[in-house]
């Protein structure tokens, strides 16, 4: 199956930033219907969940 052509990296990247941004907002508040709808998002966005994660959290 032909797969949609993928962003470019630039835009991948602010994506990503958001994402990140808004994830550790939902962190900071406490909300799990937050972060699973960013989970969601991404997914649709087609980014892995565990780059939503700053890096020095996932990777302790």
């Amino acid at each position: 199956m032909a797969k949609a052509p993928s962003n470019s990296a630039a835009r991948q990247a602010s994506l990503i930033n958001s994402l990140q941004l808004r994830y550790a907002a939902a962190v900071a508040h406490g909300d799990a219907e937050a972060k699973l709808a960013l989970f969601r998002e991404a997914a649709y966005l087609d980014i892995r969940p565990e780059l939503l994660e700053p890096a020095s959290l996932a990777a302790g």
